[in-house]
């Protein structure tokens, strides 16, 4: 079945099949979110070992493009499985090859869906999802181009508040972040005059893929391909332009910028480094600075400055405010600060330790209780905020919001996925 029927015939199917959460739940077997995993790789993974670990989740079905990632994963999850007393997977739900996602979506026993595939296949997957009623986990960004964008809006108009989709962008969850950007929106910091974003990442080693087609190469290594994974702001960049979007309450109205592939060597076309200014509603001016090379991982920063202040926010290297409003997280601005008794205490040195749990919570709460959440406009906002910086650093010329969302950009990776099946 093609993609678009499959999408429409799912549609009409989950009509009639959406069904109130206080009918569903009793024991805790049966009151466990059933989930499906499209992309077992690595991000996969680490994002259903954190929901498993924190809420009453059951992993009842996997998808992918290779056997050797199924087969990984398969161990994995069913520990997962094991060390809460829910049964392994079934073979029957494991699905390999171009169309796994499909069979996935047809499984009666799958409440809710984790993509964690490379970015290029997001909205495709996330669009079917939606479409056969299931709540949505989605890893950001939600699409490497516009057309894609645009269509995970459109998805989000279907929920009509009946699932849940959440998009990945943890950091909303991390309470430091939270109370800090609490703080810059109730003016803690006065009047805000300026942000600066940076996000220092070490490069992406190349995977070696014997016997197997460039198709395949490109996949395994989507890293280094702007139509596989949108490219490092798109990437990493992001995060840091999705907390500023969420501190502001806007989105930019213009930016200008630049970016090249210095240090990436000849396999490729992602850019090595990115500088973009941003214009935000009220004049305010926002400089991101993002590198993916080389073998170090450096900081990751975003910091507001106001008239009375200036609020900033490190992954490691504390979270705080200075100026008339003094205010400290309590996260450890280095390593060395901290000592064995603070450890014991729960002093932590990483402002994120408890971002993942608490949105894996928050999403599998959101299906528990009926309160259904859906991120499909601010994850779509924040994806065309780093895809604005993409595109001026690359034209190098400034361009505005609404030139951008409506060129209806499309990004085609030209993969032959019928090879897989």
């Amino acid at each position: 079945m093609k993609r678009r029927n499959f999408i429409k015939a799912a549609a009409t199917v989950s009509a009639f099949s959406i069904i109130k959460p206080n009918l569903v739940f009793g024991t805790k077997v049966n009151s466990a979110v059933r989930f499906g995993i499209i992309g077992c790789g690595n991000r996969g993974t680490a994002v259903i070992s954190s929901m498993s670990e924190n809420a009453n989740v059951n992993i009842v079905s996997m998808a992918d493009l290779f056997t050797d990632k199924l087969q990984t994963a398969e161990v994995n999850f069913n520990k997962l499985n094991a060390a809460r007393n829910f049964a392994a997977i079934k073979k029957t739900g494991i699905y390999k090859g171009s169309k796994a996602y499909m069979r996935l979506l047809e499984n009666k026993e799958v409440d809710a869906v984790l993509i964690s595939s490379p970015a290029y296949s997001h909205v495709g997957f996330l669009e079917a999802a939606v479409a056969a009623g299931k709540h949505v986990y989605c890893e950001k960004p939600v699409a490497t181009d516009v057309e894609g964008i645009r269509r995970v809006m459109e998805a989000g108009e279907q929920l009509k508040g009946k699932q849940s989709l959440a998009i990945g962008f943890q950091i909303r969850h991390a309470s430091a972040y939270k109370e800090m950007v609490d703080r810059v929106q109730r003016g803690d910091i006065g009047d805000l005059i300026t942000v600066q974003l940076y996000y220092f990442s070490s490069g992406s080693a190349l995977v070696d893929v014997k016997n197997g087609s460039y198709d395949e190469f490109r996949i395994r290594n989507h890293y280094h391909f702007r139509a596989m994974s949108g490219d490092t702001l798109l990437d990493q960049g992001i995060h840091m332009l999705d907390v500023c979007n969420w501190a502001l309450k806007a989105h930019p109205v213009s930016a200008i910028g630049k970016g090249n592939r210095n240090g990436m060597g000849t396999v490729g076309d992602t850019f090595s480094n990115f500088e973009v200014i941003y214009e935000y509603p009220n004049d305010v001016n926002v400089s991101i600075h993002t590198t993916k090379v080389g073998p170090a991982f450096g900081d990751v920063c975003c910091k507001f400055i106001g008239t009375k202040g200036s609020a900033e926010a490190h992954y490691s290297g504390g979270v705080f405010i200075i100026g008339d409003n003094k205010w400290d997280s309590g996260i450890a601005k280095s390593e060395t600060e901290l000592t064995a008794q603070q450890r014991a205490s729960g002093v932590f040195s990483s402002s994120l330790h408890d971002a993942d749990s608490n949105k894996d919570i928050a999403f599998v709460k959101s299906i528990e209780s009926g309160n259904y959440i859906n991120e499909a406009k601010s994850g779509a906002e924040s994806t065309l905020t780093a895809l604005l910086g993409r595109e001026v650093a690359t034209a190098q010329r400034p361009m505005t919001w609404d030139e951008v969302y409506y060129s209806n950009e499309r990004l085609d990776p030209k993969l032959n996925l019928g090879q897989f099946d």
